[in-house]
């Protein structure tokens, strides 16, 4: 059996699921996560950041089987993995906006099977 509710609203509904749906596959390269920077002291009494902020630190956080992960970044990487990170993000909200459409056919076929 096809669940295919008829409609305005459903029509309007698959064209955005389906518009989503191409506009990703799968990039192989996707980060989780986000990207953060910090500043921290290396204690040497004459460094400069002994007395200032601290020198830069990036470190990408995010979540393994339930548990929070922390990995430093060097600075020539953070352009790449921001671009990566930034990249997860859409593709986790594409497939986010994709079930909601999903779940919201079902209900409008649901009413208009009487059901």
């Amino acid at each position: 059996m096809k669940i295919e509710p008829k409609g305005r609203e459903a029509a309007r509904l698959r064209q955005r699921k389906f518009q989503r749906l191409r506009q990703f596959r799968i990039p192989p390269d996707l980060l989780p996560g986000s990207l953060a920077e910090t500043h921290r002291r290396c204690g040497k009494a004459t460094c400069h950041c002994a007395t200032g902020d601290g020198h830069p630190v990036w470190s990408l956080t995010f979540m393994v089987e339930g548990q929070k992960r922390v990995e430093r970044i060097p600075a020539a990487w953070v352009a790449e993995v921001r671009r990566r990170v930034d990249a997860g993000r859409e593709f986790k909200a594409a497939v986010a906006e994709v079930l909601a459409a999903n779940a919201q056919l079902l209900a409008l076929w649901r009413r208009q099977m009487g059901q």
